[in-house]
Formats: structure tokens, sequence, C-alpha cells
């Protein structure tokens, strides 16, 4: 690469990028296919006319990713079961940033799935990355004051339904931890322990993996039960191992050393309220190769 590629705003600001179009689509494949025609777009523009290139190049990937939206509605609305966001490996430093490590968790983006693309746009630039309103309103087509009161109504509508966030990481990790044992010893006493007794699990298999539940699991019992009994029946050696999913603690799955799924946990008072499981092959590509976000 180039001194002058690697100067290029567009490679300066791609890390952000990124994180703007993917919590937009909760789609990390999505979201490197929005930055592809976001640079194709930026590599034809004339720079001497753009005075701020990072607010310049937000806008751009904003447009793309609506698009994109808009294009993939139908996709999931016609997906097989349960649809969760595409898992990504992140470094635990993420957690650092305590609002960007709760916006792009599982949880938090399985919210966003409920707003409109406009809605979740509006609040995906306003409150995670405090873009200001005029610059918003030129991303997504509207005016400054339609684009406060699509704020004001997103932020109502998550406030609403986001999970309640009690613990920090090295509480998270520790009741990770507790899982994973469970898990890899098929206790099931264990296992009643760490989920909380009304705990909702949600799993994603897309259709293609035997044995996904396609529709939410209530309740520690039930959801102990089943993960043990699903575990046994498994074919070779199924092992839970702890790592870091979105900015959280969460879990791995491999099957005789093959990545088969990921798991994302809410923990509150010390136990698992929400279970994510994305087992989905075509969602596992980005949790091998550690993704940078930023904002």
């Amino acid at each position: 690469m180039s001194i002058a590629a690697v100067d290029d705003p567009f490679v300066t600001h791609r890390s952000l990028l990124f994180t703007v179009a993917y919590e937009m689509l909760g789609s990390a494949a999505d979201a490197e296919d929005v930055l592809q025609e976001s640079w194709l777009r930026w590599a034809a523009v004339d720079r001497d006319t753009v005075q701020e290139p990072r607010a310049y190049l937000v806008r751009i990937v904003t447009r793309q990713a609506l698009n994109h939206l808009r294009t993939v509605s139908r996709r999931r609305e016609e997906y097989v079961g349960e649809w969760l966001p595409e898992p990504l490996l992140t470094s635990p430093d993420v957690a650092d940033d305590v609002e960007l490590a709760e916006n792009l968790s599982i949880a938090m983006l399985t919210v966003l799935e409920t707003l409109g693309p406009a809605e979740r746009a509006v609040f995906v630039l306003r409150e995670v990355f405090d873009v200001p309103y005029d610059e918003i309103a030129d991303a997504v087509g509207k005016t400054p004051g339609a684009v406060r009161q699509i704020a004001h109504r997103a932020k109502d509508h998550v406030a609403a339904r986001r999970p309640r966030v009690t613990v920090g990481p090295t509480e998270h990790e520790r009741v990770v931890e507790r899982l994973v044992v469970a898990l890899n010893s098929g206790d099931l006493q264990g296992l009643m322990d760490v989920l909380a007794p009304d705990v909702v699990s949600v799993a994603d298999g897309g259709g293609k993996v035997r044995g996904a539940a396609r529709r939410p699991i209530v309740g520690a019992d039930r959801l102990a039960r089943y993960l043990v009994g699903g575990m046994a029946k498994v074919e070779g050696t199924l092992v839970a191992s702890s790592t870091w999913v979105n900015g959280q603690p969460g879990v791995r799955m491999e099957l005789d050393g093959v990545l088969v799924g990921v798991v994302s946990l809410t923990v509150v008072d010390g136990r698992i309220t929400q279970v994510y499981s994305i087992a989905n092959p075509e969602k596992l590509g980005h949790v091998d190769a550690e993704a940078v976000v930023a904002r």
C-alpha cells in the first residue's frame, strides 16, 4: 500500500466507518459490502471539494447502509427461525469504552432490529457516535427538525427495550467462566445456579443447524435440561470456551476443534437473564479474526 493510500481519510477512518455500518446492519458481511460500495463512491469524489472528510465519509456510509437495510428487510422476514445479529470477535479493550461496548452488544443490536431504517440510522449516529443533528439530517435526507423528532422517538423506543446492565466486565467474565465449566462437565445443577429463573434463550441456526431451537426457551430448568440433553446427543467432542464477543465476555463452541457457535449473554445480579446463541455457519465468519471497532 502506498503512503498516499495509507494517508487517505477512508483508510484513516475505516474502523469508525465499519462500526457505523455494522451498528446499522447487525451484519459484519453486509457492513463490509457497504464499505466497498462507499469506497467506490469516495474514489470518484474531488477531494478538494471536501472540507470535513470524516463527516463526508460517515454520510456516504450511512446512505449506503440505509439502502442495504431496505434491500435485506425482506430477506430477514423470510428467515428460518429467529434472526440474530452476526457476532464479532473483539478485544477485551473494547469494554473500556462502556458506552460503545453496550451499544455493540448482541442484546442491544437485537433491540435496534425493532427500529425502522431511518430511526435506526438516526439513533446510531446520534446516541452512539454523537453526530450533530444537521449532519444526520444531511445523511438521511431529512430536516434537522424531523431528525430531532425521530431521535426522540427512537431513544424512547430503545430505552423501553434495552437490557439492564448491572455488572461490569469482571463479574460478567466470572459468570461466563461458571457457565463454561457447567457446560463442559454436563453439570445440570451448575447450569441452574448460573441461570436466572426467568432466563430467555434465543438461538439462530438459520434453518441450517440440527437441534437449534427455532423458538425462544424460557426458564432455567427448561434451558438447563435442553443444554445438557443437547450436548449429550452430539456426535464428537463439543467444547465450550470463553471469548470476547461484541465488547463483552461470551462463549465459543467448538465441535472436534471446529467453530460451531458463539453465545452472547446478558448478566443481571450475577445470573444470566438472556442467552443469544448464533450457530448459523454463514454468520460465524467474523469470529476468528479480531474486528477493529471505533467511534
